[in-house]
């Protein structure tokens, strides 16, 4: 099982990225996925989690209005759209997947079953 997170790059303070997160040996179709972040010198923190239908979505206060998680099942891919950016959402962002057919949503890194190689954004200010 591999998970690739890609997307990554520098942008300006207010703009936009789409980040991807693919999944190899797995199907994304009854798996929970989430995206997390570590900044230089900080701790890694949870950014934003579906479940596999996409009932269920939980976002970090400091990302809710500005991020959007979503996801293509087909493609086996998980996307997180980051509009309005900061140069405090400067970080490395690496996704997590677990086996969820119930529907399960879990925002802390240990739940998860896979864990991704993460893609450095940063933000300009």
């Amino acid at each position: 099982v591999q998970l690739q997170a890609s997307g990554g790059g520098l942008v300006m303070a207010g703009g936009s990225l789409r980040l991807s997160c693919a999944g190899s040996g797995l199907t994304f179709s009854t798996y929970t996925v989430g995206w997390f972040r570590q900044a230089p010198g900080k701790e890694r923190e949870f950014v934003a989690a579906h479940n596999w239908s996409g009932s269920i979505t939980r976002y970090s206060d400091s990302v809710k209005g500005r991020f959007t998680i979503s996801r293509d099942n087909a493609k086996n891919t998980v996307y997180l759209q980051m509009n309005s950016v900061t140069p405090d959402d400067t970080a490395v962002y690496s996704c997590a997947a677990k086996n969820s057919p119930t529907g399960v949503l879990g925002t802390a890194l240990w739940w998860y079953q896979y864990r991704g190689q993460g893609t450095q954004v940063t933000v300009s200010s």
